[in-house]
């Protein structure tokens, strides 16, 4: 079967080659025989559909192999496209010529295995349908990100991701000797972004992250993929109306181009047609007020819990801001409000208890307040000093936020953890495979 065309499963489905002969390729994903007859499933990165086999119709050595071949085999197959309503996806393929590219040896995922087996064997796992599904969606999701900063005068950018600097705090970084030298892996690309507005404006960056938190929950990874950006000339409102315009474009484009996606992983498309701006503004206090209001064990100066983020956007159908942290929750580079007790900064809640997917805030201007509290955290100052002469140097008003992209697909996908959401998740028990 050298040198023929290929076509693919999903061109099968949308019924574009019925009646005609094809070539496809790919691999066992299901497979049972009835008297002279296999059947067997096979799926490429499109799809999956019936191929039947039926004794005397393909060359004895050919039937043979195909009685051999166990699942994840990679073939190759010729066939009549036929309609069947009984098949998977209503086509199947009549074979007539079947090659075997490998015969895999006995496939060591069943049914009923643990989610910690899976987790051991996801080099295989990721083969599952539900997996290439999330994976062909974060694909699109990443796609629509980079037409929308396109569209609006963004340049993006590629930061260093090895740091002097513990941006987030150093009680959760990771850190390693540089040559001598204890150097951190990035927990955000932040501070290299502004650095970058003073000539370009408005820079975005994808880039892995790192966190050493001993966090368990189902939406926390030590590493992950993080979506920043940040923009000269815009104050705290101006950097949600960004974030919101962003998020909404993904979720009503990626109604559009991944539905066979969305609805194989069980989210129904009209949930995300329906993300648009606004999205609602609540401070901080009236949350805290709101949460007390419900039941809840809580003070200012409190952080929110994965409790206290479901109850904010109970009854939401979009996501919500909280406003204005307190200045002691929140990160050294905040611009501080002018009651001074607050800062110009705001987290966007996911609906449906999925929590938070963006932080962001207005950047501080004011060299002796950063110094004072990176002091009171026990930083070393000099390691700030290229940070201070951003500001020396021409500062203007800034703003800039920061996207878990695993958090945004576990959203969209509707995933029940965010694992599922990246192909090797990293957590505080795992680092294998």
């Amino acid at each position: 079967m050298q040198g023929q065309s290929w076509t693919k499963i999903k061109e099968i489905l949308e019924g574009n080659k019925t009646g005609e002969e094809v070539n496809i390729r790919g691999w066992i994903y299901r497979k049972r025989s009835s008297g002279g007859i296999i059947f067997i499933l096979v799926r490429d990165s499109t799809g999956v559909i019936q191929a039947t086999i039926k004794k005397g119709d393909i060359p004895e050595e050919e039937f043979e192999k195909a009685e051999r071949a166990l699942i994840e085999s990679s073939i190759k197959i010729k066939g009549i496209v036929k309609e069947d309503k009984r098949a998977p996806g209503g086509y199947e393929i009549k074979v007539n010529k079947f090659e075997v590219v490998n015969f895999a040896e006995p496939f060591p995922i069943t049914e009923d295995h643990s989610e910690e087996f899976l987790l051991d064997v996801r080099h295989l796992w990721l083969r599952s349908r539900k997996l290439t599904e999330v994976m062909k969606l974060k694909a699109k999701v990443l796609r629509l990100i980079r037409e929308w900063f396109d569209e609006n005068d963004f340049y993006e950018v590629t930061p260093s991701v090895i740091t002097l600097n513990a941006a987030e705090g150093g009680a959760t970084v990771f850190s390693f000797d540089y040559f001598g030298q204890k150097a951190f892996l990035s927990q955000t690309a932040q501070m290299y972004l502004e650095a970058l507005i003073f000539s370009l404006e408005r820079v975005w960056s994808l880039t892995p992250s790192f966190r050493a938190e001993k966090s368990r929950t189902r939406k926390h990874l030590t590493e992950y993929w993080h979506l920043e950006a940040e923009e000269a000339w815009v104050d705290n409102e101006g950097n949600m109306k960004i974030q919101e315009e962003l998020v909404s474009y993904v979720c009503q484009n990626i109604a559009k181009v991944a539905k066979d996606e969305l609805e194989y992983l069980g989210r129904d498309v009209e949930d995300l047609k329906v993300i648009e701006p606004p999205f609602k503004r609540i401070k901080y206090k009236d949350a805290i007020k709101k949460l007390q209001d419900k039941g809840f064990d809580i003070e200012w100066g409190d952080d929110f819990g994965a409790p206290h983020e479901r109850a904010l956007v109970e009854g939401e159908d979009k996501p919500i801001f909280v406003t204005h942290f307190p200045v002691e929750s929140k990160a050294f580079y905040m611009k501080i409000s002018p009651d001074g007790k607050t800062v110009e900064c705001a987290d966007m809640l996911a609906p449906e208890g999925y929590g938070e997917l963006i932080g962001g805030s207005e950047r501080s201007e004011d060299i002796d307040s950063m110094i004072a509290r990176l002091k009171a955290d026990g930083a070393k100052i000099e390691n700030y000093e290229w940070y201070f002469d951003l500001r020396r140097y021409g500062s203007v008003p800034h703003s800039g936020f920061g996207l878990g992209l695993e958090r945004l697909v576990m959203w969209i996908a509707k995933l029940d953890h965010i694992r599922d959401a990246i192909p090797f998740p990293r957590t505080v028990t795992r680092v294998y495979p």
